[in-house]
């Protein structure tokens, strides 16, 4: 992990592990939301800089990155790390949310991925740019529609934050 961090990257161009992503400019939200598919099918939505909410292939929720935190799940619960800079190096710190906390994390997921998807099915978004190597399935937009139809209303963690 570096020291020194950028903003953020440029992920429509950058973010290659996404094999499709669409960068999107939607009503209401102050930043753009750029969402990106691993050949897998796994998921990645970048609410600007923050919050990221990362998918497994399954569509359960495995990493986040919200409030300048960063969330991994492990055995199905969610571990909260906090970077902290030193002279010498970037430390960090982890502690496992209790179910509240877990709760009211997840709504927060749930409540801004529904909003999301409100503002799509609405038409109320305008693409800036995408990248699609399925040439059978140019519209990563319809993608992303069709993946939040059919997650579950409640978000389910993952055992591990890593792919399989």
């Amino acid at each position: 992990m570096s020291r020194h961090e950028p903003d953020r990257e440029d992920l429509l161009r950058e973010a290659t592990a996404l094999a499709e992503r669409v960068e999107l400019r939607v009503a209401g939200m102050a930043d753009n939301v750029v969402v990106g598919f691993r050949r897998d099918g796994a998921a990645s939505f970048f609410f600007g800089v923050d919050p990221v909410y990362q998918f497994n292939a399954a569509g359960e929720l495995r990493r986040a990155f919200v409030g300048s935190l960063l969330y991994k799940t492990d055995g199905g619960r969610l571990v909260e790390m906090r970077r902290e800079r030193t002279a010498q190096a970037v430390e960090l710190h982890s502690r496992e949310l209790d179910d509240a906390e877990s709760a009211a994390f997840l709504s927060r997921a749930e409540a801004e991925l529904s909003g999301f998807h409100s503002a799509l099915m609405a038409s109320q978004f305008e693409v800036v740019g995408q990248v699609s190597h399925d040439i059978n399935s140019p519209n990563v937009t319809a993608k992303v529609s069709t993946w939040l139809a059919a997650r579950p209303a409640k978000i389910s963690l993952a055992q591990t934050s890593r792919l399989k």
